[in-house]
């Protein structure tokens, strides 16, 4: 089990940043000796999950199977995502699925009618979830001792100047938001970038995920959120717990 894990440990150090490693980078990257990345990244081309170019490996299009694995299990997913896509056309908008791992969020499905960020966001992005609105009715949907426990163990940077890093401060938003039914936030993630979003549950009220619209905030204020998308994001949710059990 341990060499699986340093296993996933390698695949997760590629990325945007690191697109190729050499042995040694891998193995500063993951906190392994040369001789332990050396092992696992042979294995790793053996079956498919990397290539090696000289001095260098990269991941190969195989990785995407496990991520792919995953999406296949969640058939709300499928379910939500024309939803989505009437949504988008309807309030011409960016419109987006995420599931909550950790302290992060998880872009499962994304309808984006134009580039609102200035990072490159997608199906499997991550994103930090106190600073955004998917992220914060999901950490709502906590139990409050859970949800301190995730408060304790966060990294709160600030992003903006609007950026909420005081701890008390972001355990009381994310409390109000869950008492009101939706969460807003307002240029933390982004300066420009103004999300609303609402939980995803079942018939039996268990959480599954969060809807949002994204919208830049010199064209759509607080309050055109909540009057105009808000209902139609309830609306969304309401049809996806009727038909997933």
């Amino acid at each position: 089990m341990a060499t699986l894990a340093k296993g996933l440990a390698v695949i997760r150090a590629f990325g945007a940043e690191r697109p190729r490693l050499t042995l040694s980078q891998a193995a500063v990257a993951v906190g392994l000796s040369r001789a332990t990345a050396r092992r696992i990244l042979l294995t790793l081309a053996g079956l498919g999950y990397v290539e090696q170019d000289g001095r260098q490996f990269f991941l190969t299009p195989r990785v995407m199977e496990l991520g792919f694995s995953y999406l296949a299990t969640q058939s709300w997913i499928d379910r939500v995502l024309p939803l989505l896509q009437t949504l988008s056309e309807d309030v011409a908008e960016t419109c987006s699925a995420s599931v909550l791992q950790g302290n992060d969020i998880v872009y499962v499905a994304r309808v984006q009618t134009s580039r609102i960020m200035t990072s490159a966001v997608a199906v499997g992005a991550r994103l930090t979830a106190w600073h955004t609105a998917m992220g914060r009715i999901m950490l709502g949907a906590l139990a409050d001792d859970e949800l301190r426990r995730r408060l304790r163990a966060a990294r709160v940077d600030s992003y903006t100047p609007s950026t909420i890093t005081d701890f008390g401060a972001l355990l009381e938003r994310v409390v109000e938001d869950r008492a009101r039914g939706f969460s807003i936030v307002d240029e933390e993630l982004e300066k420009g970038l103004r999300s609303i979003s609402v939980i995803l549950t079942t018939r039996r009220d268990r959480a599954v995920g969060a809807i949002d619209v994204s919208a830049h905030a010199n064209r759509t204020t607080r309050n055109e959120m909540r009057d105009r998308f808000l209902p139609r994001l309830r609306d969304v949710a309401r049809q996806m717990a009727q038909s997933t059990e």
